[in-house]
């Protein structure tokens, strides 16, 4: 019975032995198993985001196609915006030219002091409350119209023979805003080759 009793633990040791030589091998198969399981599921969540990030995608592209989105711009695009505002500048300057050239013909045809919207009216000032800066001088009372400035004031004087500048003319009105002449407003023409 002790052969059988020492015989017994070697007869165990053989069985599993098969099966030893099987597990480490099946640990592998497993692990490897797990290890591509985990593979496919982190894919399976990256697709997922990549779907996300898609509609996403589509969905912010859709909003900057929409009438009155604010999308960002480029400085390319605010650089061809400038060029064009500038082109429209120039335009518009041509245009005030041609018209002011215009009124002057007509103001010439009909024999009138320059005039921009209401017509301006000579006067001879002595005192009062009207009397310019520097004291009484001879000139003329003109009253502001849209678009005017004082070098196009000054300038349409000058075709009627009135020898004036603009800085004349501001310095016969302390107070005016050259850069913000208020339309309506009567301010004074300085004659200075009056007598």
């Amino acid at each position: 019975m002790f052969a059988l009793a020492a015989l017994a633990p070697v007869a165990r040791a053989q069985a599993p032995a098969p099966a030893a030589a099987e597990d480490p091998t099946q640990q592998q198969l497993d692990k490897l198993s797990a290890q591509i399981q985990d593979i496919q599921d982190a894919q399976a969540a990256q697709g997922k985001r990549l779907d996300d990030l898609e509609k996403k995608i589509t969905d912010l592209t859709d909003k900057l196609g929409q009438p009155g989105s604010t999308g960002s711009v480029s400085a390319d695009d605010v650089k061809k915006l400038a060029e064009q505002v500038q082109e429209i500048d120039k335009k518009r300057q041509a245009d005030n030219e041609a018209i002011v050239k215009e009124l002057e013909k007509l103001d010439r045809a009909l024999g009138v002091a320059p005039s921009k919207g209401k017509a301006s009216t000579p006067v001879a000032t002595s005192g009062g409350n009207d009397t310019p800066a520097g004291g009484p001088q001879k000139g003329y009372y003109y009253t502001i119209a849209k678009g005017d400035n004082l070098s196009l004031i000054a300038k349409a004087y000058r075709t009627q023979g009135v020898n004036v500048t603009a800085e004349q003319i501001r310095a016969a009105n302390p107070g005016i805003n050259p850069n913000g002449l208020i339309v309506g407003k009567k301010i004074f023409i300085p004659d200075p080759n009056a007598k």
